[in-house]
């Protein structure tokens, strides 16, 4: 092919017109694509999270849907003055701007007071040590009961009148006794019987082999027959 020939081609009127369709398809390619990515994504939009505390689970889901978000439930509590069921708590809260389609997170009412298992604190710790790990775990604790024992030792734990051993579940929401010690140790065993001290004289006593010994020895009435006494009549 001829320069010439070649530079004719080049500058054709349809070469520029195929090269001109082939730039405004890539840019409506790419518009499109762009506005499809901000309706996908509801760019620039956001929508206020209401507020769907104390509401029961089933009205704040609708609530939620309403306005384009869903719900998960990922926690529950216990509040005993509220039925169960009920929405006591939500992330992200209540006026938080988002975009629809988010999933909003609620913690929900139990219908049961949740337990914890009783740790190791009877007959193995102080009534300070056994405070302050009940108080940890989130028990409410009543005034110590005390009972014959070592001075401030735990004794037993009781709770909604029952008494619990080590790992049984106790509600959280029991008001908890300590059973402590108040320093009296009670004597469990039989008391030993003991001798009066021996006050008692021994009183010796001699006896005879024979015996007898203490006899009286007996008066002489012997008298000779023979003798009689005279006795001189006075008229």
């Amino acid at each position: 092919m001829q320069p010439k020939e070649f530079f004719h081609k080049l500058m054709s009127r349809y070469l520029w017109l195929n090269l001109m369709a082939m730039v405004l398809l890539v840019v409506v390619l790419a518009l499109g694509v762009h506005v499809a990515l901000n309706i996908y994504t509801h760019h620039g939009e956001s929508i206020s999270v209401p507020d769907v505390r104390r509401q029961s689970f089933e009205s704040a889901q609708r609530t939620m849907e309403n306005h384009g978000f869903t719900v998960e439930v990922n926690d529950t509590g216990y509040v005993k003055t509220l039925p169960a069921g009920t929405v006591l708590e939500q992330m992200p809260a209540a006026g938080t701007r988002l975009k629809a389609g988010r999933v909003i997170y609620l913690t929900i009412n139990a219908a049961n007071s949740p337990t914890l298992a009783l740790p190791d604190l009877i007959d193995n710790s102080s009534l300070r040590e056994a405070q302050a790990k009940l108080t940890a775990m989130g028990f409410k604790l009543a005034a110590p009961r005390y009972v014959p024992g070592e001075k401030d030792w735990v004794y037993g734990i009781q709770a909604g009148g029952r008494s619990y051993t080590t790992g049984q579940r106790v509600p959280v929401d029991a008001l908890v006794t300590i059973l402590v010690g108040n320093g009296h140790v009670a004597d469990d065993e039989d008391l030993l019987e003991t001798d009066a001290p021996s006050s008692s004289v021994e009183e010796d006593f001699d006896f005879d082999e024979g015996g007898g010994s203490d006899d009286a020895p007996e008066p002489n009435t012997n008298t000779s027959s023979g003798e009689k006494d005279d006795f001189e009549v006075v008229e």
